[in-house]
Formats: structure tokens, sequence, C-alpha cells
């Protein structure tokens, strides 16, 4: 139990500050704006402290601090050291569901459009987040007609205008045809402009210009121009009638609904732009630390700001509860806008019946949530009961870690780890191993990945606590927590191997091992001969088999992934003067490693950045 630091050796400035574990690990990140009284707090009588806040303190071994010049970068602070610890006694987000996007890629000399997920990329502006990726597309098909930007991937459009052809999207008036030259880039990226714009809610004035262009060329006779110019505005109007007007069309706003109970919190968002909803978004809480309700309000919006928002930040927020530090929280979004933001908790009004809606919604899904997890949950709980029981382990076994090793006749050999927490895939925790070892020996595969995994888990649980690397930051935390139950996919066989290498290592009987061989899905432990009988169709068992089914698939997709890249590659490898910048420059630029193969001479030698005794060096290697 981590005890006070001595009287007066707190400091009575802002900062974060973070408790650790025995092993040094982080446990709990927090801010204050007066770190000596924040503290405090934790260092009383502990049946007065709340049984999440006394069950962190009994944890932690040690307390640190940082201290800042102001609250907002005491925030900030924190907001970095959760993100990057991820501290198990800090609120987190359970529903790690990648919500789609329309992208339009405007630092592209042709923008495209696209529906993308996952980490956001610079020069590209999204519109969104949507509930599903069909949503997406149905808004696009109606939207190319009136602004018909190209949506092709770049080889795609590489190959279309070395044809000089286009493909059928021109055709049927849904790309303007860029890559044939049928638009000059200054008319296109009005397109473009005039698209974002839309998207972004300014709907009004697209319309009454599409109006007067169709009454203009109508008056002018000519009827084919004015009935394409209908054409647009039809499915203009037919796009604005799939976002809903919720506010004045001049209001930028962000709604954030909550519905929670002592555990979780679900938390629905409405993205508000001119008045009419362009996205939406939901997530989950796992509450695992006391907070008061404005400061449940502070850890959604971390969780919503702390990164750069695609649909940036508006001047107003609307929250059921106003935050426990309003200011610092409105100075910290007013400088991520560049203006003043203000965070609201409408008691009124047209403002409070929205809250109210978006509120609805959060408790809907917040009951679909718990019928969800309702019903797996029991099952989990009996499929870990089942496996302490079974496999006589000390405990039942909360983190689950699975290995396995995919090659091909000794090839492109890899290994995988995957890892089940609470009975369900933790994919952050997913590892992937390139194996070096000759020839095909999954015996010496298994060795190697297990020893690599253990030696680092072993690493990071000696390393003194603060020990630092090059420029002053603390290593990351790969492997710092140790699995309680490690299962290997295989016979006796691959057990021995996982045995060995535990006592090896002097983990024998810190982390139990089993066995999962395929045949007649029977589990093999240490020191019996026979394998422990686990009845068919046992939830137990079945959490087995899914661990290790999850484990073969993370393996073979890596492994294809591998062998993908060496064979599309091969064929450019050992030209002298193409190393692989120049090379992934090359197949870029001509649209495959094929066309690269059937280019001539004078097309290779007509590439900027391919020098002529390199360009020659190509066309010999595949035209002797």
């Amino acid at each position: 139990m981590v005890t006070r630091p001595p009287a007066g050796t707190i400091p009575d400035a802002p900062g974060s500050y973070q408790f650790k574990d025995a092993h040094g690990r982080v446990i709990y990140v927090g801010k204050a704006s007066s770190l000596r009284q924040r503290l405090s707090n934790y260092f009383q009588a502990p049946h007065q402290l709340h049984p999440r806040t006394r069950q962190m303190v009994e944890t932690a071994e040690s307390v640190e601090w940082t201290t800042v010049r102001n609250e907002v970068e005491a925030l900030m602070l924190e907001y970095s050291l959760i993100k990057q610890h991820r501290p198990r006694f800090n609120v987190r987000l359970r529903d790690d569901k990648s919500y789609p996007f329309l992208a339009v890629t405007v630092d592209d000399q042709w923008p495209r459009a696209l529906v993308m997920r996952g980490r956001k990329r610079k020069g590209t502006r999204y519109f969104g987040p949507y509930a599903h990726a069909y949503a997406i597309r149905d808004t696009l098909d109606l939207l190319l007609r009136s602004f018909p930007i190209r949506t092709c991937s770049p080889a795609k459009f590489n190959q279309h205008e070395r044809l000089g052809r286009p493909c059928l999207l021109f055709h049927i008036e849904k790309c303007a045809g860029p890559c044939v030259g049928e638009i000059e880039e200054m008319p296109y990226r009005q397109l473009v402009r005039e698209l974002c714009e839309f998207l972004a809610g300014d709907t009004d004035d697209i319309i009454d210009r599409l109006e007067a262009e169709m009454r203009a060329a109508a008056g002018q006779l000519e009827f084919e121009k004015a009935a394409r110019l209908r054409d647009r505005l039809l499915a203009v109007q037919k796009a604005v009638a799939k976002q809903q007007m919720v506010a004045d069309k001049d209001e930028d706003v962000d709604v954030v609904g909550l519905a929670d109970d002592e555990l979780e919190a679900s938390v629905q968002v409405f993205y508000v732009r001119r008045g009419r909803v362009v996205g939406r978004k939901g997530f989950v809480l796992d509450k695992v630390e006391d907070l008061s309700p404005g400061g449940l309000i502070d850890r959604i919006l971390e969780a919503m700001y702390g990164d750069e928002p695609p649909t940036g930040v508006p001047k107003q927020v609307l929250v059921p509860t106003e935050p426990d530090d309003l200011a610092t929280y409105e100075e910290w979004l007013s400088h991520l806008r560049g203006s003043r933001v203000q965070i609201r908790a409408p008691q009124r009004g047209d403002k409070r019946a929205l809250l109210e809606t978006v509120t609805r919604n959060a408790g809907e899904e917040f009951t679909r949530h718990r019928m969800r997890r309702a019903s797996d949950h029991n099952s989990r709980s009996r499929a870990l009961t089942e496996l302490q029981d079974l496999l006589e382990l000390p405990e039942a076994p909360l983190r689950i870690e699975c290995y396995d090793m995919a090659h091909l006749q000794g090839t492109d050999y890899v290994g995988s780890m995957v890892v089940l927490e609470d009975g369900l895939p933790a994919r952050r925790e997913y590892r992937k191993f390139k194996v070096h070892v000759p020839g095909n020996d999954d015996y010496a595969a298994m060795e190697e990945v297990l020893t690599r995994r253990l030696t680092a888990y072993l690493d990071e649980r000696d390393r003194p606590i603060g020990e630092q690397v090059d420029g002053g930051r603390a290593r990351p935390s790969r492997f710092a927590y140790p699995p309680q139950l490690l299962v290997v996919d295989g016979g006796k066989g691959q057990l021995g191997v996982a045995q060995r290498v535990l006592e090896s290592l002097g983990l024998a009987d810190e982390i139990p091992v089993a066995g999962l061989a395929k045949r007649f899905e029977e589990v093999y432990v240490p020191g019996r001969p026979d394998p422990v009988e686990i009845p068919r169709g046992s939830d137990a068992l079945f959490m087995l088999q899914r661990v290790r089914d999850e484990a073969h698939r993370f393996a073979n997709t890596f492994h294809g992934e591998r062998r993908s890249k060496r064979m599309v590659a091969s064929s450019l490898d050992g030209i002298p003067g193409l190393g692989e910048a120049r090379k992934k420059q090359l197949v870029k630029a001509m649209g495959g490693v094929n066309a690269v193969k059937r280019a001539s001479l004078e097309d290779l030698q007509a590439l900027s950045f391919l020098p002529d005794a390199v360009a020659a060096s190509v066309h010999a290697k595949f035209h002797p």
C-alpha cells in the first residue's frame, strides 16, 4: 500500500499525479489545481474512502507528480498520460467500435471521396461519423450526380489515365473524368469545395445556386442543360432530407446524452452543423474510478476532444451536467477551436428538448448494451470458473494468452499472440512475431516466440520505477501483464516446449500453461499423461476453441500479408539503383508491378524520379 509522502514535499501547484504499483506500472492518473490538496484526500482513513479508491490506494506502492503552469496544461498532461499508460483504475472506453467517416482527400491533385475508418490522416477532411458504412454510400451515391468527383483508387485512376479512356462512372455522370482531361483542375477543385460545404451543413446556398442555374438554362431554351441541373437539384434535395433538422440554421453544436449505472455509462453524441445532424457516435465507459456526475462529464469531454476531432470543435457543447471544472474545460476547448466555446447544461427551451432526445437515445442504447452483456456475461463467467476448476488453476484466468505459428514450407515464418480479458478479445493486446528459425520446425518457432514474449515481461517487471530511455520518455509497456493461463495450439509436444521455456525463465510456478490439440479438442496440462476431460459443449471448451481459432486466424492473416508483400516485390528485387523507396514510387506511378513489366523504355525514362540508367536496368530486366 502506498505511504503518504513526507509533509511539505507535495507542491501546492497545478499538475498531474500518477499512482504506480510494485512493478512500476502506472495504475491511476489524475489532475489537480492543487496537488497538495488533492493528494491529501487519498491518505485518510481507509474506511472513509470509496471502495474503488481504497482498492487503488491499496494496490499502489508509490505516487509521483508533475507540476505545470496552469490547469489547462494539467488537463492536457493527464490526457496524454492516460492515453500512453492506459491505467487500470481510470475510466476506460470499453466500446472500441471504429465508426466510418466520409473522407475527402483534399491534399491530392485530384481529390477523391471514400469511406474511411481508424486513424485520421493529415490533408483529409472527414464528415460524420455515421452509424453504418451503407449510410455513407447511400449519401455519396446521391451527391455524385451533383458533385461528380472521383471515387476510384490511385491505381485505377492511373490505369485509365494511361489508357486515355474513362471508366463507367464518367459515362453515367457520376465522375467528371479528371483522369482523361474532361475537366480542368480549378473547376474540379470548385466541385470538391462545394461537396465539402454541403457535407458540413451549408446546403441553402448550393440549392439556391442550382435553382438559379436551372431557371437561367430554361430561359435560354437550353432544355437538356436545364434537365441535368434539375436532376442534380433533386439529388441534393433528397440528400438534405436525410439530414434531420434539429436547431437553427446558423447553429453548430455537439450534444452529449448520458445514461449510466454504478458500473458503466452509455454516451451518445449528436454532431449538429448548420442546424442539421451531420453525424452521431456512441460509446460505453467503464466506471472503474469514483467520479461525481461532473467528473464523469470531464472524462467524456476528454474522450471526445483529446485527439483532434474530425468534425472540429463547435461553438457550443450541450451536456446533461456541467463539468466539475467548467472554466478549465471551456478554456481548453476554446484553445482547440481558436475562439470561445461554451459548455452548457440547458434547463429549458429547444436546447433542453434536443438534449433530452439525445439522452433518450443513450438510454435505449444502454438498455441494448446491458441485454447483450447479460446474455453472454453468465456464460463467460461460467467458462472462467470451469477452467479454474478443471485445470486446477489458483484463480480464474481473467487474462488468457494463446499462441500459434504459420508458415509455408518453412518460409515467411510468423507467430501470433492473442489475448482474452474477462473472456472477451483484447485486440489492443494482440502481438505479431517474425520468427527466425531454419526450415520447418514448429517447436523451435514456439520456443522463440514464448521466450521473446516472457523475457520482455521479465524485463518490464524488474525495471526500476521511473526508469527512462533516451529523450526522457518512458519506455512503452507492451508486455507488462503476465497471463493467468497460457495456451499453446498443439498437443503434448508444444506443451513441453512451453513448459521448458517457463522453467528456464523461472516462471513455471507463476504462469499456468495448457495445450489444446486440434484432433479431438483434447486439453493437456503439465504433470498429467492423459488429457483433461472437459465436457463437450461446455462454455469452458468453447472459450478455449475460440481463443485457439482466433490465434490461428491472426497468424494466418499476418503470414498472408508477409507472403503477398514478398511475392509482389520479388520481381523488382535486385535491380541496380532501385531501392525500396524508389520501387514503391515506381509501382504507384505505373499502376502496378505488371504495368512496370510491360512499360517501354521511353515510358520509364519519362518518369522524373527515375534516372535513365535505372530505367534502362528496369527495362532490361523484363525485356532481355
